[in-house]
C-alpha cells in the first residue's frame, strides 16, 4: 500500500450535528479534499431504491466504498457522512463524531423540513448516541472522537483542534 503524506478524517454524527459546515471550513483551512456522501451519491445516482416512509433514496453502499477507494487510497480526504460502518476501517486515521443537544437538534431538523418518525428517529438517534456506538464499534477506540456541536464557539474550537491534529500528523508522516 502506498505511503500516505495526508491523512484521511471522517466527521460522521446525527443529521443536523454541523457536519457539513465543519467539513467544508476544514477543508479550507488545511487543504484536504472535503466529500460529502450525499453530495457524491445524487452526482453519481449512486441508490439502491427509495424509502417511502422516510421520503428519501436509498444509498448503494457497495457503489459508494468504490467509488471512494482510489481517492481514499491516496489520502488526503475529509468525508462527511451521518454514517460511519459502510466505510472500511482501513481508510480513516481518525474519526470525529460531532454531539449536539437535543433541543437544538431538533430546531436544527426542524428548520429543515424535518418532520413526523424521521424528525423523532434522527433526535431518538442522538439521544441514544447511535452513531458514537456504531463508529465504537466499527473503528479502533483509539482513532474516535466525539465533539460536541452546539454553538459558533464549538465550532472555531473543533476546527482549531482538528488543523491542529492534521498539522502534527503531516509533520510525523512526511
Amino acid at each position: 500500500m502506498k505511503m500516505r503524506k495526508r491523512p484521511n478524517v471522517l466527521l460522521t454524527g446525527t443529521p443536523g450535528v454541523g457536519k457539513t459546515t465543519l467539513g467544508k471550513e476544514l477543508a479550507q483551512r488545511t487543504g484536504l479534499t472535503y466529500v460529502n456522501i450525499g453530495d457524491l451519491a445524487q452526482e453519481g445516482q449512486l441508490y439502491d431504491g427509495y424509502d417511502e416512509e422516510y421520503q428519501c433514496p436509498i444509498l448503494d453502499e457497495d457503489r459508494v466504498v468504490d467509488e471512494l477507494d482510489e481517492q481514499m487510497v491516496e489520502g488526503g480526504a475529509i468525508i462527511d457522512y451521518h454514517g460511519c460502518d459502510l466505510f472500511p476501517e482501513r481508510w480513516f486515521h481518525i474519526v470525529f463524531v460531532l454531539r449536539t443537544d437535543n433541543t437544538q437538534l431538533y430546531t436544527r431538523l426542524e428548520s429543515r423540513g424535518y418532520t413526523g418518525k424521521k424528525l423523532q428517529d434522527n433526535v431518538q438517534c442522538e439521544i441514544f448516541q447511535t452513531i458514537y456506538e456504531e463508529a465504537m464499534e466499527a473503528y479502533s477506540d483509539e482513532i474516535v472522537h466525539q465533539l460536541t456541536s452546539n454553538t459558533p464557539e464549538d465550532l472555531e474550537r473543533n476546527l482549531e483542534q482538528i488543523v491542529q491534529w492534521t498539522e502534527q500528523w503531516m509533520k510525523d508522516h512526511n
